[in-house]
């Protein structure tokens, strides 16, 4: 948690961004909880820390967050979730198990595979993708075989 929030220190004051109290909170929930989270969880997380109260408040926390590459918008889950590699740009998929919502960030290479193939034949630069995968983790596969 300590690397992740000194990178993104360093990310912001390199660029000149505002790393706001409720930017930086957020970021700590989100590394801490290690989880996909919502954005009313993080909201009633703030709330009780008397850091807003208002939706906005967590929603531009969290568009702060994912335009700069510290946490990432789960789609299928409607969820945030801190980013595990935040010194360099990467293209992530998603693991999701079904069972526990659990999230996993694996690295992808979206220039390889049928997609990169396809962009490539066609002269489409792909400068931004989304892949998430659902299924069961290790844990809820060996919690189902028992």
């Amino acid at each position: 948690m300590a690397d992740a929030m000194a990178a993104a220190e360093r990310h912001c004051t390199a660029n000149k961004l505002q790393f706001t109290p409720s930017r930086r909170r957020v970021l700590e929930i989100l590394l801490r909880e290690h989880k996909a989270m919502g954005a009313y969880e993080i909201l009633d997380k703030l709330r009780e820390e008397g850091l807003g109260s208002q939706p906005p408040v967590a929603y531009r926390a969290l568009d702060f967050l994912v335009t700069h590459g510290f946490a990432h918008r789960i789609e299928r889950l409607n969820a945030f979730i801190a980013c595990t590699r935040t010194e360099d740009r990467h293209t992530p998929a998603f693991l999701i198990c079904r069972s526990c919502d659990r999230v996993v960030e694996a690295d992808t290479d979206p220039e390889a595979g049928e997609l990169g193939r396809a962009a490539k034949r066609t002269g489409f630069i792909i400068e931004r993708t989304v892949r998430e995968a659902e299924g069961l983790c290790p844990r809820c596969v060996e919690r189902n075989a028992a």
